[in-house]
């Protein structure tokens, strides 16, 4: 900490609009509430939904401290809270109340993953809270993923994307081919357990799957229906192309035994905690023993606004994560 006792550094939303609107500031500490935590934050994961907050496109109120997944250690333990203790390593979503562009966050204690006994980096462990654990939470708990199927990833060199082509192997798929938005991504997505990588323009002819994420939206969405399989599942989670929405035909998918979900990892973790919890852990335990590669680059706090550019030109690969306290 480098402020009073009272307040801290973070980074604010003080209006909608462009990177450009993000400030450096003084906000007051939180303290943790019955069955949370308070952490003091190493790094902060920075990641597409908090441009979308900082668009607008979330109704959050102003001014908004952005930032849905911390690494760091226990500052404090809220009134119930039983399993933790101070001054322990930790990975958490903050993705409830966000809050995590700061030199302190608070978030329920279902929803932290201790890092004890790890060979796990703090600034690795950032990165997972919320690709990771999405990934596995999708695969398994959405798309009900059976060994042997065949699975279709849109922007596999992207965050989320980088993990799902690795969860979907750890969890028994047979083919797993990701689509990614240029030529000089396709090998930064073989790296990340995809057997095929693809431009997104060239996916119609990538073959028939029996699940397929897409977090793309637009054109992708409708053809992407196309491409299942009879009792094929195709989960959306986001709209990274800005399109229009993309209207599908319930008499369609009767017809054709297929279906669609949705995933918010935001609205799963506030009305599931401890199954989101459980699925943290677990992306946890799986990057240190070295089944799930998480490709990790740091930026200073001061240099969000950086981050949320690169986020939004599409040029990013593997995870963008802030420097907030360090810690290693």
């Amino acid at each position: 900490m480098t402020h009073n006792s009272t307040y801290m550094k973070a980074v604010t939303i003080p209006s909608f609009g462009t990177a450009d609107v993000l400030r450096l500031d003084e906000v007051k500490i939180p303290e943790p509430g019955p069955g949370q935590v308070s952490i003091d934050v190493a790094y902060a994961g920075a990641n597409f939904a908090e441009v979308l907050y900082r668009q607008g496109v979330v109704d959050v109120p102003l001014p908004f401290v952005p930032g849905i997944e911390v690494s760091g250690r226990i500052r404090a333990l809220g009134p119930g809270v039983e399993g933790l203790s101070v001054g322990q390593p930790v990975a958490a979503l903050t993705i409830v109340d966000s809050g995590g562009y700061a030199e302190v966050v608070t978030t329920s204690a279902d929803l932290v993953a201790p890092l004890d006994g790890y060979d796990l980096s703090l600034e690795t462990a950032a990165a997972l809270p919320s690709n990771s654990t999405t990934a596995f939470l999708v695969l398994d708990r959405v798309a009900r993923i059976e060994p042997g199927e065949r699975v279709l990833v849109h922007a596999a060199a992207g965050g989320v994307g980088s993990q799902l082509g690795q969860a979907a192997r750890q969890l028994g798929a047979g083919r797993v081919v990701g689509t990614v938005g240029s030529v000089a991504k396709i090998e930064t997505a073989r790296g990340f357990g995809y057997d095929e990588a693809i431009l997104r323009d060239n996916h119609a002819e990538a073959g028939e799957f029996d699940i397929v994420v897409d977090m793309v939206g637009g054109p992708a969405r409708r053809s992407s229906l196309d491409l299942l399989a009879p009792m094929g599942r195709l989960v959306v989670m986001g709209n990274a192309s800005g399109a229009e929405d993309v209207g599908i035909s319930s008499n369609e998918l009767w017809f054709s035994n297929k279906s669609v979900s949705g995933f918010n990892l935001a609205a799963f973790s506030e009305a599931f905690p401890a199954q989101a919890g459980r699925a943290l852990r677990r992306a946890v335990a799986a990057a240190a023993e070295g089944r799930m590669r998480v490709q990790v680059e740091a930026l200073p706090l001061e240099r969000a606004a950086e981050a949320h550019r690169r986020i939004e030109s599409g040029s990013t690969t593997g995870k963008l994560v802030l420097t907030v306290g360090g810690q290693g």
